[in-house]
């Protein structure tokens, strides 16, 4: 099921300590006293090991699990780096600054947030790929907000929700590939009757924001400001496109994500260098730290400094402790404890979708990982779901219901630190508006039973 082998079994009893004991530690750092999610971690690292010792685990055991826990997030590391890359190169290349003009020709106050979500959503199904989403026409939305002097959150939670609309729904999203394979479906079945939890879940969230969204004598105040000053940037070209032309195609042709990102990124590195006066030198250092806006407009100075490997580093090292901290709870046997007591706890078929919803909502928060969350989830339910006679396609649905939408929630995990990084936004101000990641496993828990003809266990 993994391959980190418990090395010690503890008792139910002693896992659900230690679950209460580092949830509560996690949340009082981070909530009470409002430090960075790293140092909560660090110490729920360090109790672990002393757990281990205790019980006479080896520290190289404990250190082996460590690494090979980090060692699951080294894909995605590598595309954070890039996406830091992209965002700079974006902003240079004029491709950012050409969106957010666009927007404000295009988009009014009227229904601003539901308009924000659909649009956010029709771009994630098309690239499949929630973070690329949220790092590219997400920015360009913020920046609008912030010029509209729209919530910032609220615009945000949109982001979010059609971001992961489109992580669900894309046949191009990794996450939608992993549940389907993982149970043995096809993939465009999988889809199909995902939409029959994520299409309610999508409507009701499109008419929360929409009534939500402010009216447009509220909102339309500044915005020539804003696209007199974006325009006095001389980045914007009609070459400006091409970048996000060339993503759009390079993931319609499945080109891998790693070599999407780096086609982009250098094109647009191209172009920055072609209609600019930006030397190499330069170009360089802004791949590392990011553009810095220099207009005679702050608001849009704000706007535009992003991006670069630098702005990555924070996430890159707190995903590496919180996947070392995902290990030790495996080699310490915490995480295994816990699923086999599930296993043994089910006795309907409304248990059985609640509890596996649940799992893979406790794999995100104790984790921090979508992956790892559809992985264990799916290999601990399909036993369970044969059993049943629950469908193959009830248990992928669930996975993704509750599994790929949920890890933005959470303030350490994966998604959830870059999307704060690279937004501005802390997951626990958006997460109140995140309304379609919000709704999915709740759908899913209510009603994933009646579509689905089983017996009873």
């Amino acid at each position: 099921m993994f391959p980190i082998q418990p090395k010690y079994q503890p008792s139910l009893a002693e896992s659900l300590l230690f679950f209460i004991l580092i949830i509560g530690l996690i949340s009082y750092f981070i909530i009470g006293l409002g430090t960075a999610p790293h140092i909560p971690i660090l110490l729920g690292i360090f109790l672990l090991i002393t757990f281990g010792f205790f019980k006479k685990i080896s520290f190289k055991d404990l250190q082996e699990g460590m690494i090979a826990g980090a060692k699951s997030a080294m894909g995605a590391i590598f595309l954070f780096f890039l996406i830091g890359v992209l965002v700079s190169s974006w902003m240079i290349s004029g491709t950012i600054p050409s969106m957010i003009n666009a927007g404000f020709s295009i988009i009014n106050g009227t229904w601003f947030f539901g308009i924000v979500f659909a649009v956010t959503a029709i771009i994630g199904v098309s690239l499949g790929s929630s973070l690329t989403t949220t790092a590219t026409i997400g920015v360009a939305f913020i920046g609008m907000a912030n010029a509209m002097d729209a919530s910032l959150a609220i615009t945000a939670g949109a982001i979010v929700s059609g971001a992961f609309f489109g992580d669900k729904m894309s046949p191009l999203s990794d996450t939608t590939n992993l549940a389907s394979t993982i149970v043995g479906v096809d993939l465009f079945d999988h889809i199909k009757h995902i939409s029959l939890t994520t299409i309610p879940a999508f409507i009701i969230s499109f008419i929360i924001f929409v009534m939500l969204s402010p009216n447009e004598t509220a909102m339309i105040t500044n915005i020539q400001d804003y696209q007199e000053a974006l325009i006095s940037t001389n980045l914007i070209h009609f070459t400006s496109w091409i970048p996000l032309v060339l993503l759009i195609i390079c993931t319609i042709f499945r080109v891998p994500a790693f070599i999407a990102l780096a086609i982009s990124s250098l094109v647009a590195t191209f172009f920055a260098w072609l209609n600019n006066p930006f030397t190499w030198s330069e170009i360089w250092a802004i791949w590392f730290d990011g553009y810095i806006g220099a207009t005679d407009f702050e608001p849009v100075n704000e706007l535009l400094t992003k991006g670069g490997i630098n702005s990555m580093l924070f996430t890159i090292s707190l995903v590496i402790l919180a996947l070392s901290f995902g290990g030790l709870l495996f080699v310490t046997g915490i995480i295994p404890s816990l699923l086999t007591a599930v296993q043994d706890k089910i006795r309907n078929i409304r248990t059985t979708i609640a509890t596996t919803a649940a799992t893979a909502i406790g794999v995100n928060v104790l984790i921090g990982e979508q992956y790892l969350s559809i992985l264990l989830t799916g290999e601990t339910f399909k036993g369970i779901y044969h059993k049943a006679g629950l469908s193959k396609k009830a248990l992928s649905r669930t996975l993704e219901d509750a599994g790929t939408v949920i890890n933005p929630l959470v303030p350490w995990s994966v998604c959830g630190v870059f999307i704060a990084n690279v937004l501005g936004v802390s997951v626990l101000e958006y997460l109140p508006f995140a309304f379609f990641c919000l709704l999915s496993p709740l759908i899913t828990i209510l009603f994933g039973g009646r579509t689905t003809g089983a017996k009873r266990l």
